[in-house]
């Protein structure tokens, strides 16, 4: 018994110490996250306008229904005061129901923009405290408080209850994402090794949004709401057993200086790898809640194609994530960034011309390879300007970019149901997709940043000569 008790315990000191499993911790809990984020898209625009219409719910057809038993929609008589007949009463109720979907783009918009401005919000707080007390209790707090939400949402059955759980999942996403990121970017000191390993975790996050839709979908249509929420809370617990037997959550301090959040923020190379990172995910956070409800609108998508229709986008930015990690080191994460804005902004153009569910597919494919180009390229690009510039500390780095990544999802679901009830759903995808092309041209200044020998040096007034002489050193040692 003794001897199985010390191989026990050699074993699980080998798993603390492995580095691999740190990435595991950190794919997982982006993985659960971003199933949580996603599994919503398709259950609450039909679950809301279900709760405003209980006579006439979505899954109600108006050919079901027995001409003599059409309701007559308020002031839809006729000039000469007759009631309308049953197909001037559907045609008038198909009008009702496109005004309500737009009008309630709105407010699902609004929604699902409250986690990620809950998130802006905490960001700069967990940050900096990851310099005091280390990675691992906050990325513990995540797992809590992410449970908490998805129980919320299991059993929250009226707007304002589901907008809180939306809202605090932010916080429970800025402690794990922050954490996660600057832990992976702490065990893995070497800039090709650090590319992998976030390359790995962010397939995580892109596997949350990939399985979380359809998830959503189908377990809604077939089961109810409540079921896909619980089974999210069994696979949180799990993960926080996880963290209590490998992580072993503590305070860890640090001897190094940390960069100041604001030096930081001042810093342009690193203000321009996180703006692409923003770019990059504000049109696929304005399709969250627009497409869904366009889908229903122009095509009379059901809940599992609306669950379905971001399945490409999720595989693709899977494997943008994975490939990109290691590739975006070799051909430049700056270029790699650039290509990929491109290429979001030409399948945001040619999302509106789709008719049917199949012309989606490549647009939709494409959009979330590039941002899986860009997500993996600035992330890592991140720790690196750190490196050369600042203080190897990353919280506060990883911090400025989890809000590049939710100011993306901030501006695009609150604006998103605005903009399609003024200028339509064309013209703000074509919108987006302009800014995209305005951008991508920045991320040529990140092709060789200055150092921080190099900073001290204009600082100082040194003269050109002795700082080419340092610049030569340093490429010679590379």
């Amino acid at each position: 018994m003794v001897l199985v008790r010390g191989m026990f315990e050699e074993w699980l000191k080998r798993c603390r110490e492995s580095r691999q499993l740190v990435v595991v911790i950190v794919a997982i809990a982006l993985l659960l996250d971003n199933m949580l984020l996603t599994t919503v898209v398709p259950i609450i625009p039909e679950f809301l306008y279900d709760i405003q219409h209980p006579d006439q719910p979505l899954t109600a057809t108006f050919s079901s229904i027995p001409p003599n038993e059409y309701p007559v929609p308020h002031g839809a008589m006729t000039a000469n005061g007759t009631v309308p007949t049953w197909e001037q009463r559907e045609a008038t109720l198909k009008k009702e129901r496109h005004d309500d979907l737009v009008h309630e783009t709105v407010a699902v918009g609004m929604m699902f923009a409250s986690k990620a401005v809950v998130q802006l919000m905490v960001n700069p707080i967990v940050g900096p405290l990851t310099h005091r007390i280390g990675y691992s209790i906050p990325m513990f707090t995540g797992f809590f408080i992410m449970f908490i939400s998805t129980i919320i949402f299991a059993f929250g059955r009226s707007y304002g209850v589901l907008f809180l759980a939306r809202a605090l999942q932010g916080i429970g996403s800025s402690c794990s994402t922050v954490s996660g990121m600057g832990m992976l970017a702490e065990r893995y000191p070497d800039d090709k090794e650090r590319g992998n390993a976030m390359g790995i975790a962010l397939g995580g996050l892109a596997l949350g949004v990939l399985i979380g839709p359809p998830f959503g979908g189908i377990m809604y249509e077939f089961v109810g709401k409540t079921a896909p929420f619980l089974i999210l809370s069994a696979l949180a617990l799990g993960d926080g057993l996880l963290q209590l037997l490998l992580l072993q959550p503590g305070v860890v301090t640090t001897d190094a200086d940390p960069p100041s959040l604001k030096s930081l923020v001042m810093d342009p190379y690193i203000i321009i790898a996180a703006g692409a990172i923003t770019f990059a995910n504000t049109g696929i956070a304005m399709l969250e809640p627009s497409l869904p409800i366009w889908m229903m609108d122009t095509m009379g998508a059901g809940r599992w194609k609306q669950g379905v229709t971001f399945l490409p986008a999720s595989i693709s930015y899977l494997i943008g994530t994975n490939l990109f990690g290691p590739l975006g080191h070799r051909m430049g994460r700056w270029l790699a960034a650039m290509i990929g804005l491109i290429v979001i902004g030409i399948c945001l153009m040619i999302i509106p011309t789709a008719r049917d569910i199949n012309h989606l597919i490549v647009p939709n494919a494409g959009l979330g390879f590039a941002i899986g180009m860009v997500d993996s390229s600035m992330m890592p690009e991140l720790g690196y300007l750190v490196d050369i510039r600042h203080t190897a500390v990353y919280g506060s780095v990883y911090a400025i970019g989890d809000v590049a990544f939710c100011l993306g999802y901030t501006i695009g679901p609150a604006l998103s149901g605005t903009l399609v009830n003024t200028i339509g759903f064309e013209w703000m995808l074509f919108g987006t997709a302009m800014l995209n092309f305005l951008y991508a041209p920045l991320l040529y200044f990140l092709r060789s940043p200055p150092t921080k020998e190099e900073k001290k040096s204009l600082v100082t007034g040194e003269k050109s000569s002795v700082r080419y002489i340092t610049y030569q050193n340093e490429a010679e040692e590379e």
